[in-house]
């Protein structure tokens, strides 16, 4: 009977694994089909989270909040210019973010930029089950009295695994849904906080430096938050069916969901401070208890939604590291699910926030620096159907690994924590480590005599046949 019950069993998880493989995304490029309107609502919906919310109320009363706006309007275009180029790569060859990272990194040394992206997603799939476990904790506690903000964040991470597993397809078709009733929800917010107070009293709210914020860090920050969106733009810009429709789309859905979220954090603040508050940080209770229980359900809703697209494209990564890679899309999930939920419950990270996102712009500034000097300069535009292969090739370098970019991404990656942390550059970081990043690549591209000669005929690299389905077809013909 244990046997039997065993095949059973073992039969049940081996077709759960062949369903789910099957409809996970598979390796190799893909011809998108979708308009600029389409992808404007892809990117709208992507980033009109409470983490960007969140986000927007660190900064006021540190700075004041017209230059907080500002800061964020600029931020965000510069950061967004990043996040529309590395996302127009994918458009014009197919392929998503990470997979990109062979062209300049190596077809082996991608897997470094991999392995820091899974660890990212991994600290955002964090924090954001931590939110939604305190929002929903706040709710209960008001409505029972009951307490265990780690309990609800462990149980909210848990549902968001079971959706990223089975219901990733239809959160992805519910999310842009979502996203006009949060805008709905930002604007009731928008106009309660601007009849309770005159913009004139927004304007004159004194800032306060103690608490340790300045505009060249609020600049920092809002950078680093569209740097860490940029690692999925290519996955959302490949589905665009022209490169026209994938840069209007995502840059001004991009533009208008981050300021609008950052300004509406910044706004709430402020508020709070008018109305005799504290100015609570990165607390979504607060804005609850201002704004009422519906806003709390719309938090709730937008971190699910989001969190279980992070944790699917966290899962996908790895996956999809090597075009023959026997990694299993289900066996890798509840991997990957199981350290997501026991991290949700490390809570004092939420007070970090800050720390987290310098490492992230520390992390990922350098290698989209390399990237887009690499694919628009030293490649011509063009990456070639090698960059779909496991071994060999134009992307083998030295054995798979491009030491120069790696070396770059260490120089670049140090360079900004000494800016951050030691030496405070009087234009912060983000903007010098991107300069010298894609400075010293360029120099070594030039030295080295690396950049293409003449202009390459651009092909998507769907119209090619991936080598390594080449040659497992010569194989199952012999």
């Amino acid at each position: 009977m244990s046997t039997q019950s065993t095949g059973r069993t073992g039969s049940a998880f081996s077709r759960l694994s062949n369903h789910l493989e099957k409809n996970s995304e598979g390796f190799g490029p893909i011809r998108g089909t979708l308009g600029a309107g389409r992808m404007g609502m892809i990117w709208l919906a992507a980033n009109l989270v409470v983490t960007t919310l969140l986000t927007g109320t660190l900064f006021v009363p540190g700075v004041s909040w017209p230059l907080a706006v500002g800061l964020i309007i600029l931020g965000t275009a510069i950061g967004g210019a990043v996040l529309v180029l590395v996302g127009n790569m994918g458009t014009r060859t197919g392929l998503p973010t990470m997979s990109l990272t062979k062209g300049s990194f190596g077809l082996r040394g991608s897997f470094l930029p991999v392995a820091a992206n899974v660890i990212i997603l991994m600290g955002w799939s964090w924090v954001q089950a931590m939110l939604a476990g305190v929002t929903v904790n706040f709710l209960v506690e008001q409505a029972t009295g009951f307490s265990n903000p780690i309990l609800f964040s462990v149980l909210c991470q848990l549902l968001v695994v079971c959706l990223a597993i089975f219901g990733h397809a239809g959160i992805a078709r519910v999310e842009p849904w979502l996203a006009l009733v949060i805008l709905a929800f930002m604007a009731y917010i928008f106009v309660t906080a601007f009849t309770t107070f005159a913009p004139s009293e927004f304007i004159d709210l004194p800032a306060d430096p103690e608490l340790g914020w300045s505009g060249v860090v609020v600049l920092d920050v809002v950078i680093a938050t569209a740097i860490s969106w940029t690692v999925l733009s290519a996955e959302f810009n490949r589905l665009a069916k022209s490169q026209a429709a994938g840069m209007i789309g995502s840059g001004i859905g991009y533009l208008l969901s981050t300021v609008l979220a950052m300004v509406l954090g910044a706004t709430t603040v402020a508020y709070l401070v008018l109305d005799g508050g504290e100015a609570v940080a990165f607390d979504p209770t607060a804005i609850v208890a201002a704004f009422g229980t519906p806003l709390a359900v719309v938090i709730f809703l937008s971190v699910m939604a989001t969190n279980t697209m992070v944790v699917y494209g966290m899962v996908s990564s790895v996956v999809n590291m090597v075009p023959s890679s026997k990694v299993k899309f289900l066996p890798t999930a509840l991997v990957l699910g199981a350290i997501s939920i026991v991290g949700s419950t490390w809570l004092a990270l939420l007070d970090q926030f800050t720390s987290f996102l310098v490492l992230i712009g520390s992390l990922f500034i350098p290698v989209f620096a390399v990237m887009l000097v690499d694919y628009y300069i030293v490649h011509k535009r063009h990456y070639n159907k090698d960059i779909l292969r496991g071994t060999g090739g134009d992307y083998w370098y030295f054995k798979g690994v491009n030491i120069a970019a790696v070396a770059v991404w260490i120089i670049g990656a140090t360079a900004s924590l000494i800016l951050t942390y030691s030496l405070p550059s009087p234009i912060g970081a983000t903007i010098p480590t991107f300069i010298l990043s894609a400075g010293l690549y360029l120099g070594w591209a030039i030295a080295a005599k690396r950049i293409v000669s003449g202009t390459p005929q651009h092909s998507h690299l769907s119209d090619s046949e991936s080598p390594a389905n080449a040659d497992s077809g010569r194989r199952a013909a012999r």
